[in-house]
């Protein structure tokens, strides 16, 4: 069958989904009146199409994970954002939907993130400064205040604590009416790239993956609309990372979530559609296509070849993109909104589902209303005005972009082997492999910058003079006092002998071997903070010390 033959087949793919889900227009044309096809595909023979690239919607899912991509709707646009309490991040976030965006993306603190209430010693100085303060439930009231839960998708961006926000998220949605077989949303949930390049661990590696493998199965049967995991390559990418080793760390981790959870008498096609990717976007555009395009056909392999899964939806690589934070520079800012346009322009075109754009300001502080809005704004010109979403993976046939999308595959393919000959992620997590493989390219960087060879442009080469930064958004320490005052005006009013009760059965639960979610959950609406909740767990499986990697 020829390839045009093979196109024609696959429009029956593309009439079934536009049964379900219309195209946005009924027809694209440029500016010049052309008619743009769906997908463009080769009018030659291109020996291995079929196996490499085929069409959007089909394995192995190299140009797009839809039969008709963002021709049908456009990505989720979310804009990251949480800071001080939940009230001040809750008027951001209606504000940012007001605007246009079609998705939220929770940023919470640091404490949040580690398992720490407001009050607690560790959580000095920290308290809403890098997201929001989340404490209890109560808190979790008030930040989707106003925000029907069964309208909005919401992207959590939280690991260690993920079962506690999860949960809290449940009940919120329960109190407004909505039951939790109707929420949607991502929780990021990876904990194995926490141990190589975030740090923000609690537990030790073999119990957290316990917590991960419980989160798949009761969302399983009560949470099916929520993707139970992100695997995030943009932190490891944040870290220093290459673009190759980005794909080839987060990749090897969702092997390990995979393996842990059929271990954990999980079939393979019951957790692996809810799966979902978390990526950077680079500067270097074309390598960033390449990369996105190379992430979807290793991962259709993977599930298929090495994990047999039957179910399509298993062998789709989703995933969530922001633009690169380590890119941005403090000195000439607004040369940001420039780089952030490049590399959304680069996961549009290597086929994301979701993205967030960051905000000009993101070097000096947390990003201002103004700023927010031209990041937001970024990303509806590209939708509406570019034209780059008006047909299904522009770039590929460029012998540029699939030669770059073989040697990344190539590549990482190379390093996850290596890490398999070492006993799997997590085994070569705790040697310390992708740590060191990350400090070295990191360093090379650096050091690239540093001799001229890598130019950042107002760093390095077109400097000016500048004045201090004005108008940068500032959380004060206010924002700890006031939410330590209503932590405390919280347990006074819950009833703590309940709380009590539902931690005792979380310490029984977390001893044994059942599913920890039940357990979690009612812990949460009795009002249990995040720190109990996590001393409890603490106290049974301990803490997690990093590994030093010279």
């Amino acid at each position: 069958m020829s390839i045009s033959e093979k196109k024609q087949a696959w429009q029956a793919t593309v009439e079934k989904s536009m049964a379900k889900a219309p195209e946005r227009r009924n027809s694209f044309k440029t500016s010049s009146d052309n008619e743009l096809e769906r997908c463009y595909a080769p009018q030659f023979d291109y020996p291995g199409y079929e196996e490499h690239l085929g069409f959007p919607g089909q394995f192995p899912f190299t140009r797009g994970v839809q039969p008709t991509m963002y021709r049908g709707r456009f990505w989720t646009m979310r804009q990251y954002a949480g800071f001080g309490n939940a009230a001040e991040s809750n008027e951001r976030y209606k504000y940012l939907l007001s605007a246009g965006q079609t998705g939220l993306s929770i940023a919470f603190d640091l404490p949040t993130q580690m398992g720490y209430d407001s009050d607690a010693s560790m959580s000095r100085g920290e308290v809403g400064k890098v997201g929001v303060a989340i404490d209890s439930l109560a808190d979790m009231e008030v930040l989707f205040d106003g925000i029907p839960l069964d309208k909005v998708s919401t992207s959590m961006t939280i690991n260690s604590t993920a079962s506690i926000l999860l949960a809290m998220y449940i009940a919120v949605a329960e109190k407004q009416g909505v039951t939790a077989d109707k929420i949607s949303g991502t929780i990021q949930n990876d904990i194995l790239k926490e141990y190589m390049a975030r740090g923000t661990y609690i537990y030790p590696p073999k119990e957290s993956m316990r917590i991960i493998t419980d989160i798949f199965a009761y969302c399983k049967d009560n949470v099916p609309k929520w993707n139970t995991i992100s695997i995030s390559g943009y932190h490891i990418r944040e870290a220093g990372s290459s673009a190759v080793q980005e794909v080839a760390f987060t990749l090897a981790d969702g092997i390990a979530y995979v393996e842990a959870a059929v271990k954990a008498g999980l079939d393979v096609d019951e957790f692996a559609p809810r799966l979902a990717f978390f990526f950077n976007a680079h500067n270097n555009l074309l390598e960033e296509v390449a990369k996105f395009r190379a992430a979807r056909r290793m991962w259709s392999r993977i599930m298929r070849e090495r994990f047999k899964a039957k179910d399509p939806r298993s062998q789709m690589l989703r995933f969530h993109t922001q633009t690169a934070g380590c890119t941005l520079t403090a000195q000439q800012p607004d040369n940001n909104i420039m780089r952030v346009t490049l590399q959304a322009l680069a996961a549009v075109l290597g086929g994301t589902q979701s993205l967030h754009t960051n905000s000009r300001d993101e070097a000096l502080a947390l990003p201002t209303e103004e700023s927010v809005r031209i990041a937001l704004r970024t990303q509806q010109v590209i939708a509406y005005e570019s034209g780059v979403a008006d047909s299904i993976d522009p770039l590929a046939g460029s012998f540029l972009v699939e030669s770059l999308t073989d040697q990344i595959e190539q590549q990482a393919m190379a390093y996850i082997e290596k890490i398999d000959s070492l006993g799997g992620a997590v085994e070569a997590i705790s040697r310390g492999f992708q740590q060191k493989e990350i400090q070295d390219s990191a360093y090379a960087y650096q050091r690239a910058i540093e001799k001229d060879e890598t130019i950042i442009v107002g760093v390095n080469k077109f400097t000016v003079e500048e004045g201090a930064p004005q108008g940068l958004l500032k959380v004060t320490d206010e924002v700890e006092v006031k939410q330590k005052q209503a932590l405390t005006a919280m347990k006074g009013q819950r009833d703590g002998a309940q709380v009590e009760k539902t931690l005792k059965a979380l310490e029984a639960a977390a001893k044994g071997t059942e599913n920890l979610m039940p357990y979690i959950l009612d812990a949460v609406k009795s009002y249990a903070t995040l720190g109990e909740i996590a001393n409890v767990m603490r106290g049974v499986f301990g803490v997690h010390r990093e590994t030093v990697v010279l």
